[in-house]
């Protein structure tokens, strides 16, 4: 066996543990680490009457971010814009708790039994849920399995639109054709056939077709830019670091620093966020998430465009003047 085919040998006996190592980091470790981590909650009632939860609830350091309020109605209000996850609501005849399964059925369990833990052995707890999850995905399942089809059809866009060989205009006008596309089908499955999503099928279909496309155009741009290292950066942060990062099967406040914060600066993350606000929560919080979505959307296309433009040049044959014909006489 030659030299070189030694080193490739030994290359890939060492690249493929180190990218399977790397990957059940990226996925176990965050699903055996989640606990609430500055879980935003809110606690209605006077004053006098919800202190002592409070004090109760700074025990636990660093777990909840607690948000007061005068009144249940404000606290309901403050569920619906996704400003906290939940709430409890201190009244003379006991705590009532109201949640949002919708927001993360995850999270509505584990408030359920924080509260409960906080009250004497048998004692009932009122729960109310202000935004449930769909009738034909109470668990919220086939929302949390719905990610990662998104970043394999983002990440296939970007892959096949750089084999092709698509430069510039036509590799932008395929990558925001595919996502387009891609949007309409998502939204016509998990709205109109499995009934994961309930908000305005349109607004769906945008989300869906945003994030697909920050992806694609991302990992286009990163190709056009460094060829196939490119390709395999963005693979790395969409799949292996996005995917896993996004707390979207659980919730971003309970993955362990800083996955949670930089899942959500990512397109997976940014796209599962801003698709449940739009299909339960009627756009509330989809602010900063389409954001994210829409700078790396950007960014992956001028990429695409100026990747294209550089490379254009060293591409193109050289032509030489054809010869003129020697003059007669």
């Amino acid at each position: 066996m030659s030299a070189t085919g030694t080193r490739k040998t030994v290359a890939v006996m060492v690249l493929i543990p180190v990218v399977a190592a790397l990957a059940l980091w990226a996925f176990a470790w965050p699903a055996a680490r989640l606990a609430p981590r500055d879980l935003p909650l809110g606690v209605a009632g006077p004053a006098t009457a919800t202190a002592p939860l409070e004090q109760r609830l700074a025990e636990h350091d660093g777990a909840f971010e607690v948000h007061r309020y005068d009144s249940e109605e404000a606290a309901r209000t403050a569920i619906e814009d996704r400003v906290v996850y939940g709430a409890v609501v201190v009244t003379p005849q006991g705590p009532r708790l109201l949640t949002a399964s919708a927001a993360s059925p995850v999270v509505a369990g584990l408030l359920r039994e924080a509260v409960t833990a906080q009250l004497p052995a048998g004692a009932p707890v009122q729960v109310t849920d202000v935004v449930p999850t769909p009738a034909d995905d109470p668990r919220g399942s086939a929302f949390g399995s719905s990610l990662f089809p998104l970043i394999l059809a983002g990440a296939a866009s970007g892959v096949v639109a750089t084999v092709l060989g698509l430069r510039r205009g036509r590799a932008v006008l395929a990558l925001a054709g595919a996502a387009a596309l891609a949007g309409i089908v998502g939204a016509t499955l998990a709205h109109s056939w499995l009934g994961a999503l309930t908000g305005s099928w349109w607004a769906e279909a945008g989300v869906l077709g945003l994030t697909v496309l920050a992806i694609g155009a991302t990992l286009a741009g990163l190709a056009a830019l460094f060829g196939k290292p490119g390709l395999g950066l963005g693979a790395l942060l969409m799949v292996l670091l996005g995917n896993p990062f996004s707390g979207a099967a659980s919730a971003p406040e309970l993955l362990p620093a800083p996955a949670g914060a930089l899942g959500q600066l990512l397109p997976p993350g940014a796209g599962g966020s801003a698709l449940r606000s739009v299909a339960f929560f009627d756009g509330a919080g989809a602010g900063s998430p389409l954001l994210v979505l829409g700078v790396w959307a950007a960014l992956g296309l001028a990429a695409v465009a100026l990747g294209g433009r550089r490379t254009r040049p060293a591409t193109e044959p050289e032509t030489t003047p054809a010869p003129q014909p020697a003059p007669v006489g």
